[in-house]
């Protein structure tokens, strides 16, 4: 058994809808489907999560809510027409059910807005399930409550209850049907709709993976594989064939979209493989996620990935390492203002905390700056705004001793200094610190260089 994800491209409109139906029927091992929310049609569409976020600021402002109200259901109405489902009541349903939720009286404004976010998935996997009994299939829609998904934690950055998993378990499909599941959210133990973070439908398919003990987990987007740098920075970039679990963590962790890096985790632990598709080619092998032990590598380098998204605050203070207690001190200023650091690099005499630019704001960056100054008295203490990170990622990154020196002399030669670099004690990445100006052009020496450094045939055996 499988299961099999499609993800908002893939679900846009009613022929992607058409696309999904005729993977998912083409192999009977396909019984269970997550779907994510309808995404953009085409360049300069809004998704229909982003048309949902609005409905949810006008409902909270009191505000009028027919006219956004009516251009969601517009998009679930054009996938039913499509379908010549003209005379089914199923967009009369979706358009009670969004005004249910709009009378509701809701614990906190964040429940409110997880309850409307969640919406763009539940409303499509009932949509689904419709169309695909319209075709004449055995589908049926599963609500995550049905399956025993209970969460905590924040109500839009949920975390699913272990004991989540036998529930699901011991769910039963009848014999030769499909369940239409959707993604990003599940229910708290109060009955409150939650959803989880970034990659949320990505995570329900994993959860459901590890649940239901698939053979596989196959994930639909619009590429047809993942590549060892984004396409958008490299012309024809290399297709990664097979992936470990790891790799595909840091890769994602460090700006790789086609797959969410906390999304894995459920798979890592059930052992459960996962195959990453294109719905526009079916066909087309994709990209393998698998355990170490199942993946043959070729390259040193098996991807190289940067993200912006990140601010350091770099420390200097003589004898910095001598002083026991220091870094608890700066933990506690972070825990002060629930702010989380992404890594934290240090030397004798410095120290450098890196935190996600999406946490931290100009107030709390000052409150942070004047609470840890007097914690520990630095000489000097700087912000390092304009800061990117490149991962350079690959299992075969032991097999050479020079390889990492050969990536910084590539730097060197295009007249780029690393501010920070990082080995992780797992030897399958390296991370540098350049300015975020300058991290596409390091990405593609990078890249150049892993383009042409294979492995020994001693290291693939």
């Amino acid at each position: 058994m499988k299961v099999i994800k499609f993800g908002g491209s893939s679900l846009a409109s009613g022929t992607q809808v058409q696309k999904a139906i005729n993977i998912i029927v083409a192999d009977p091992a396909r019984r269970i489907v997550v779907v994510s929310a309808p995404g953009k049609r085409r360049k300069g569409d809004i998704k229909v999560t982003d048309l949902l976020l609005q409905l949810a600021a006008a409902v909270q402002a009191g505000s009028d809510t027919s006219a956004i109200r009516d251009e969601i259901l517009a998009r679930y109405r054009d996938i039913a027409d499509y379908f010549s489902m003209g005379g089914s009541d199923i967009i009369a349903k979706l358009r009670a059910h969004l005004e249910a939720l709009e009378a509701r009286q809701y614990p906190s404004t964040e429940h409110l807005y997880a309850a409307f976010m969640a919406q763009g998935e539940n409303m499509n996997a009932r949509l689904i399930a419709r169309v695909m009994s319209h075709l004449g299939y055995r589908a049926r829609f599963v609500d995550p409550k049905d399956l025993g998904m209970v969460v905590d934690g924040a109500p839009r950055s949920a975390n699913l209850l272990e004991g989540s998993y036998a529930t699901i378990a011991h769910y039963r499909l009848e014999e030769g049907e499909i369940i239409i599941v959707p993604g990003f959210f599940a229910y708290d133990k109060d009955g409150n709709y939650a959803t989880f973070a970034r990659g949320g439908s990505d995570i329900t398919g994993s959860i459901l993976a590890r649940g239901f003990d698939v053979d596989l987990y196959e994930n639909f987007t619009d590429v047809s594989a993942i590549y060892a740098v984004n396409p958008e920075i490299v012309d024809h970039p290399r297709a990664i064939n097979t992936l470990t679990y790891r790799e595909m963590r840091e890769l994602s962790y460090a700006g790789f979209s086609v797959f969410n890096d906390e999304a894995i985790i459920p798979v890592i632990t059930a052992g459960i493989r996962v195959n990453v598709k294109n719905t526009n080619d079916p066909d087309a092998p994709g990209t393998m996620i698998a355990p170490t032990k199942d993946v043959r590598h070729h390259h040193l380098i098996t991807g190289v990935a940067a993200s912006n998204g990140f601010t350091a605050l770099y420390l200097h203070r003589y004898l910095l390492n001598k002083e026991v207690g220091l870094t608890l001190k700066i933990l506690q200023v972070l825990y002060k203002y629930k702010v989380s650091y992404e890594h934290m690099p240090s030397g004798i005499d410095d120290l450098t905390i890196i935190f996600d630019k999406s946490q931290l704001n100009a107030t709390q960056m000052s409150a942070l700056t004047d609470d840890i100054r007097e914690a520990i008295n630095p000489d000097k203490m700087e912000w390092f705004d304009d800061f990117a990170i490149i991962m350079v990622v690959g299992e075969g990154l032991y097999a050479r001793e020079n390889l990492i020196a050969q990536v910084l002399d590539q730097l060197a030669k295009i007249g780029i200094a690393p501010t920070m670099i990082n080995q992780g004690a797992s030897q399958i990445s390296t991370m540098i610190g350049v300015d975020s100006k300058r991290a596409d052009e390091a990405v593609r020496v990078i890249y150049q260089l892993s383009s042409c450094e294979k492995l020994p045939q001693a290291a693939l055996s």
